[in-house]
């Protein structure tokens, strides 16, 4: 089984920093892509950033400039570095990869991760 466990969340004050991990565990013969999604109450689940393996990155219009995605290849870990805060940043932020899981595999599947709650006070 694949898993993917994100840590790093927590409560910070408007401006403030949190980084978020993520490490993809199991087997697997390789990943394609990792993001980090969030889901504010009432909301629907979206894209805050994604990085291909090859290190090309999508941000949201929300936050650029201020978000970070990097990943780890040889460790099977992602990263989202996120500055300046608001209180609208508020969520849940889940970890998200399309994974090859076979070697012979030619399309991904996609795992997500529990989820870690950010919450950011005004």
């Amino acid at each position: 089984q694949v898993q993917l466990v994100e840590s790093g969340g927590g409560l910070v004050q408007a401006g403030g920093s949190l980084r978020l991990s993520c490490v993809a565990s199991g087997r697997f013969f390789s990943i394609i892509g990792m993001g980090w999604y969030r889901q504010a109450p009432g909301n629907q689940r979206e894209l805050v950033a994604a990085i291909t393996s090859g290190g090309k990155t999508n941000y949201a219009d929300s936050v650029k400039g201020r978000f970070t995605i990097s990943r780890d290849n040889a460790k099977d870990m992602v990263y989202l570095q996120m500055n300046s805060l608001k209180p609208e940043d508020t969520a849940v932020y889940y970890c998200e990869a399309s994974i090859y899981k076979y070697w012979s595999s030619t399309v991904g599947s996609d795992y997500w991760g529990q989820g870690t709650q950010v919450t950011v006070s005004s």
